[in-house]
């Protein structure tokens, strides 16, 4: 057969699909409200109505069975037999007995319902005589297979003659060479049947994929813990294991159930093709299948496993920068207090009333620095700090900033913590201790000094496009004013810290020193009892 008449033959075959599916849409909605319309009426147990009711269904069953038979049966084999006239006339009397006998008793419920101005039931009715009206005057143009099927046989139904038209330029001319193979890949292939096997196997190979095959489910689920596959070709009718478990296992498997399967299986029944589709199949292909058409499906599954594989390495790298980002977030601000800006808060600035603050800064650091190069420079800094860090997420104290050579922290915000007072004198005890293990590696002579006053302050967030969460306060201040007062190695605490830290720590009377702002403050010296 030539191109034009392959073309020619596929262009009739689409009509005449058209034409079945003109008369199957409304057979088949009759059906429907006759349906609905008994389940109503055996409903409201309106008995005087029952028998016409179901002579209705069951004459829109009779005319839906036998427009069954005529959308199954092969008559576009007599499409332009001329013996076919008289098997339309018959076809035309046989469909018009059940729609007339719909029409009729439908009429006469109609008539007994002449009293129900609203309600689900009559509504129904009217939907069945409306349909059944229509279709009639319909039948005889729509049941016209002798016609030669040309486009001017679709004259009469200028929409349906476009859908149509519209259709078989989309699905172009007939191609007599098979489908391409666009994607390549990885593929299992289950099925019992060793001959199945070999021969899907030796097919799938010759288009370039990789395959392996085994006979069960079983087997099939070892494969899968073992290797790495991009489709599974999946029998449904296996003796150990059948292809819906198999299909079920493998979506509930974190790892698995990313793969596209095919289910091809002798079972061509709807259920069966739903149940699977429904557990995640990708496809159903009754046997014997279309080696085309199975190929074009494999081509569709492989292409969208690749774009999934795809999506997911977006999404791994997307949530590996995410998790960095917010790393180097924590470095920068309180954990609370992102959390806060990530619920779409602009303004973060609260007051907290027992905050210890301290200060820390490097003795003679300046002078130091002179003689070292920067890069080491830098070097001792990252670690001490780093270390003072370190120590600083093991008490629950919260760092606030460096500045130079001075760091400053805060115990109490922005998250309440047990003892406030106790874990900031540990902080200071601990990076005198760090400051000396630094010291040693590098073997540098550098001292600290520490200041520690407590009370209220207000902390919150300043800057547009460079965050810092910052305190301010007279508290801050005055602990700023006792690290500068304080003695190398020494730790420097106020009234109003040391009498929260007797008894855990010895206190060294300092006297007392005047702060701007506050007149004379007594100090103290923190020691270790």
């Amino acid at each position: 057969m030539s191109i034009i008449d392959t073309d020619r033959a596929r262009a009739s075959r689409i009509r005449l699909a058209h034409l079945r599916q003109e008369l199957l849409s409304p057979v088949n909605a009759l059906l429907g409200y006759a349906e609905i319309m008994h389940e109503e009426a055996s409903r409201e147990g309106r008995q005087d109505i029952l028998p016409d009711v179901n002579r209705v269904l069951r004459a829109a069953r009779d005319l839906a069975d036998k427009v069954d038979q005529l959308v199954e049966g092969d008559r576009e084999n007599n499409a332009t037999d001329p013996a076919a006239a008289p098997q339309e006339q018959q076809l035309r009397h046989e469909l018009r007995t059940p729609l007339n006998a719909i029409k009729g008793y439908a009429e006469m419920l109609s008539e007994d319902l002449a009293d129900i101005s609203s309600g689900a039931l009559r509504a129904d009715l009217d939907r069945v005589l409306l349909a059944a009206t229509e279709l009639l005057p319909r039948l005889d143009r729509i049941v016209q297979f002798s016609a030669d099927l040309d486009e001017t046989s679709l004259a009469c139904d200028q929409t349906g003659a476009a859908m149509v038209s519209e259709l078989i330029r989309s699905l172009g001319p007939v191609r007599q060479e098979p489908s391409a193979v666009t994607e390549t890949g990885s593929i299992l292939v289950v099925d019992d049947i060793e001959a199945n096997r070999d021969l899907l196997s030796r097919r799938l190979a010759r288009d370039g994929h990789r395959v392996a095959s085994v006979a069960g489910g079983q087997q099939a689920l070892q494969a899968l813990e073992h290797g790495e596959f991009d489709l599974v070709l999946l029998d449904l009718i296996m003796p150990d294991i059948n292809g819906l478990d198999v299909l079920v296992r493998m979506k509930a498997d974190e790892r698995l159930r990313r793969i596209p399967v095919i289910m091809i299986t002798a079972l061509a029944d709807t259920e069966s093709a739903v149940r699977c589709i429904e557990a995640g199949a990708e496809d159903y292909l009754p046997k014997p299948f279309d080696p085309i058409l199975l190929r074009a499906r494999i081509n569709a599954c492989l292409h969208k496993k690749r774009w999934r594989d795809r999506e997911q390495k977006y999404l791994r790298r997307i949530e590996d920068e995410t998790a960095k980002f917010e790393r180097l977030l924590l470095t920068i601000l309180p954990k609370q207090v992102i959390g806060r800006l990530n619920h779409g808060e602009t303004m973060i600035a609260d007051r907290f009333e027992d905050v210890s603050v301290l200060f820390a800064d490097l003795v003679r650091f300046t002078e130091h620095s002179g003689r070292i190069a920067p890069a080491v420079l830098v070097e001792y800094l990252n670690q001490l700090f780093s270390e003072f860090d370190a120590l600083a997420r093991e008490l629950g104290v919260e760092k606030i900033k460096t500045i130079g050579d001075a760091y400053m922290a805060v115990a109490g915000l922005p998250d309440p913590i047990p003892d406030p007072f106790a874990a900031i004198a540990k902080m200071a005890f601990g990076m005198i201790d760090r400051l000396g293990r630094v010291n040693g590696h590098f073997g540098w002579p550098l001292q600290i000094r520490i200041g520690i006053h407590s009370g209220p302050v207000v902390a919150g967030i300043i800057g547009a496009h460079r965050f810092i969460y910052d305190v301010w306060g007279d508290t801050v201040n005055v602990a700023s004013r006792l690290e500068a007062y304080s003695l190398p190695n020494r730790i420097h605490v106020s009234q109003d810290t040391a009498r929260h830290l007797v008894g855990p720590f010895a206190l060294e009377p300092r006297g007392s020193i005047e702060v701007k702002g506050k007149g004379k403050l007594e100090t103290f010296f923190l020691s270790r009892i």
